[in-house]
């Protein structure tokens, strides 16, 4: 509908797509800062959008379009046209994502996992799921290794509480298993330059050289699979945008070591509290952490920055900016219909809706939904050996 497009236009206004910030943002993956043009950012990592025609082809198998997709929360990708046509030649794919065990597990880290889940149940395929706990012991100078073990147990929970098939899902921590990452990461190292790592991922003379060497790991998971089913398998790895770095330089080796490049589908972030910045759980204020009690939610929530004017009578009388408030896109990307979305915008704009009945719809859902994720979070404690990656399924 024309509505739709209107604010699929104008998502530029969360991703900060005007002349002012043109060059405020910054993404790798490690840092995301500033409000982000995934325009440009697509541009600059050299990603295609979805196409209405890759959605048709999705549709043809799910029978639907995910609400993800249809919000433009999943945007991006590479190579999903490719892995879609294998599928519908027979050809079943692999599904890897990751995490990095910095912190306790916020809203926006599960958003992506449920969308996993969701393409795990329509196309019924094996998923690794990759906790580089490595990678943030290297990275984080503040982080101790006892620290990233706590947070390692506990990302766990929160994986398995996704409700992924434990049939068809094993969770790799890469200290542990690295006995079957190490193979194929030494055959992926071999074949990366210094000088290509340090162009794709601003590697300096400070670096340490633990982090210039941990790329290959994250890697390795796309080629598992082959190894596992015994011929070249496809791989789609469903993930945050800020992650296509690791897999730009994989795709540049794979077909020399014999196999599938791995294809991609990207996400977006979702939006700090507090700003139009990347949510963080270093940053707990900016955050609904899986772990948050109701009233800590309600809390977060009735301080959270909007899109509003600074008095209720200009709110009536000159509206509000529902594409630049994050409240808005909470609702809009996790619990609205899109009927009550584009309803929400509309009445926003028009002033005939407060910024405080947004904050407390918005409240009343992330409570909702995380009281139930936090049941099945305990339930998981008696799960996760289930999970545990032995080198197959």
């Amino acid at each position: 509908m024309e509505l739709n497009r209107r604010v699929a236009a104008s998502d530029a206004s969360l991703t900060g797509d005007k002349a002012d910030f043109q060059n405020n943002f910054k993404v790798t993956p490690w840092e995301v800062e500033g409000d982000i043009d995934y325009r440009r950012l697509m541009a600059q990592f050299g990603t295609l959008p979805i196409t209405s025609e890759i959605i048709e082809k999705i549709k043809k198998v799910t029978g639907e379009v995910h609400p993800m997709l249809k919000s433009q929360f999943f945007f991006s990708h590479r190579d999903l046209d490719w892995i879609l046509n294998k599928y519908d030649e027979g050809e079943g794919f692999y599904l890897y994502t990751g995490r990095g065990p910095s912190g306790m597990v916020h809203i926006g880290h599960a958003m992506p996992w449920l969308f996993t889940k969701y393409i795990q149940e329509k196309f019924d395929s094996k998923l690794l799921f990759q906790l580089t706990d490595d990678e943030k012991f290297l990275q984080n100078q503040d982080r101790s290794k006892k620290e990233i073990e706590h947070y390692v147990q506990e990302n766990v929970l929160d994986i398995i509480a996704i409700g992924f098939d434990p049939d068809k899902t094993k969770i790799i921590v890469d200290s542990r298993d690295i006995g079957h990452l190490y193979p194929l990461a030494i055959e992926i190292a071999r074949r990366i330059t210094f000088s290509t790592a340090k162009s794709v991922f601003g590697f300096s003379n400070s670096t340490n050289i633990g982090m210039i060497g941990f790329p290959p790991l994250q890697a390795a998971p796309c080629f598992l699979p082959s190894l596992m089913e015994g011929r070249p398998t496809p791989v789609l790895v469903p993930a945050a945008i800020d992650q296509d770095p690791y897999w730009r330089v994989t795709r540049d080796i794979a077909e020399r070591l014999g196999y599938y490049k791995p294809a991609q589908i990207h996400s977006k972030f979702l939006p700090g509290l507090q700003k139009l910045g990347k949510m963080s759980s270093s940053k707990p204020e900016t955050a609904l952490l899986t772990t948050d009690e109701p009233e800590i939610i309600s809390k977060k929530v009735s301080t959270a920055f909007t899109g509003g004017q600074a008095t209720i009578s200009l709110q009536r009388m000159l509206g509000g900016n529902p594409l630049g408030c994050p409240v808005f896109w909470y609702l809009r990307y996790l619990f609205d219909t899109e009927k009550e979305s584009d309803e929400r915008l509309l009445k926003c704009k028009s002033g005939n809706l407060l910024c405080g009945e947004c904050k407390s719809d918005l409240s009343k859902d992330a409570q909702t939904f995380l009281v139930e994720f936090k049941r099945r979070r305990e339930k998981a404690r008696d799960r996760a050996d289930k999970f545990t990656f032995k080198g197959a399924f």
